[in-house]
């Protein structure tokens, strides 16, 4: 059996050098350090990860719980992107660290959260990510008060650590540019009014207005869709008949996220209705899946998943390295406006709306 002593002799080195470079405890030269690890290669030498845990009280090991595994990532209702794409920036960052990822599904069972967390510690992960599906408040089991951990798209009473999209500020600068295009009706069917996220969106629907010095008309802003509905496009159906049966139907209707603006499109075009020459339409959450290629591509807000997953992991790394580090919580991460030619500017070319009218 190949040794630590046998790869000090092969690389040139002692065998204290040898044991820096696998702890990493202690500064190394590059080369010293290329070195070791060629000879480690050449040799087929395995470290031994539970003698290096007993000795450094580090293992190395960070846990991840999510339903993303599970769920996967086809669409099937509105429901937002996929928390995949967390999980993916979280690898990331995790890989290059050099800590090694160990991930436990959910299967879309919240009681399970407790049991997973529980097992990773018994297996002496340095630190937990957790990652939600949507923007959500969350309650954890009690764990030590100086154990790191990071919530990603979720939050709790408990003051730990979150990462969380600004869905406020990504509705309002829609809004706005909504309005610098020249809309000034703007219609928007939300999500499910219970969810986080449709009401922070709904303040930035209604800030942006305020600013542009547009007032607010509650009769363009219903619900396409509803949690725990089965007939979602009955739901949506019924909120469009309601925006164009308005004296004053919307230029514009922003939708709560991509997948209800894909339905939206269907049920516009099956009244003859075309976008954007008659109406325009945004989304949210750039799934490009469907924003690239609807037509015409949609307008839409960016869901940074992506980034939200590689700070979560940053938050954690920093949290493993520094005990006294205090991130800020929660940490709001910005999605931009995706400008596609789904909108129409009324403030430059004059259009038809649904009622066969002009607007300038």
């Amino acid at each position: 059996m190949t040794t630590i002593y046998d790869v000090a002799k092969l690389a040139g080195v002692s065998p204290k050098t040898v044991s820096r470079v696998l702890n990493g405890d202690a500064p190394v030269k590059k080369q010293t350090k290329d070195a070791v690890e060629t000879a480690m290669l050449e040799l087929g030498y395995v470290p031994s990860n539970a003698a290096r845990m007993m000795r450094s009280n580090k293992s190395g090991l960070v846990g991840l719980i999510t339903g993303a595994i599970s769920h996967g990532i086809e669409p099937t209702e509105p429901q937002g992107l996929p928390d995949l794409f967390i999980v993916q920036g979280i690898q990331q960052i995790m890989g290059a660290s050099g800590k090694t990822l160990m991930i436990a599904d959910t299967d879309g069972v919240s009681e399970r959260v407790p049991h997973l967390i529980r097992t990773f510690l018994q297996h002496r992960v340095e630190g937990i990510i957790y990652v939600a599906d949507h923007h959500k408040q969350v309650t954890l089991p009690q764990v030590p008060d100086d154990f790191p951990i990071v919530l990603a798209n979720c939050f709790d009473s408990e003051g730990h650590a979150s990462i969380l999209p600004d869905d406020r500020k990504g509705q309002k600068d829609l809004i706005s540019k909504l309005i610098q295009s020249g809309h000034r009706r703007i219609g928007y069917l939300t999500l499910d009014r219970t969810l986080v996220a449709t009401g922070l969106r709904y303040r930035g629907y209604r800030e942006a207005l305020a600013e542009a010095d547009i007032p607010y008309a509650d009769e363009l802003v219903t619900m396409g869709y509803e949690e725990g509905q089965e007939k979602e496009s009955q739901i949506l159906m019924r909120a469009l008949e309601r925006l164009l049966s308005l004296k004053e139907p919307p230029t514009v209707i922003c939708c709560g996220n991509d997948e209800m603006a894909l339905r939206l499109y269907g049920l516009l075009r099956s009244r003859g209705i075309k976008v954007p020459e008659e109406i325009s339409v945004a989304g949210y959450d750039n799934y490009q899946v469907i924003a690239d290629t609807l037509f015409p591509p949609l307008t839409t807000v960016e869901l940074p998943y992506l980034s939200m997953g590689q700070i979560a992991a940053k938050h954690l790394l920093k949290l493993i390295s520094d005990s006294d580090h205090k991130p800020e919580k929660p940490r709001l991460v910005e999605g931009p406006v995706c400008w596609r030619s789904s909108i129409t500017a009324l403030n430059s070319v004059s259009v038809l709306n649904p009622k066969g009218r002009n607007n300038q």
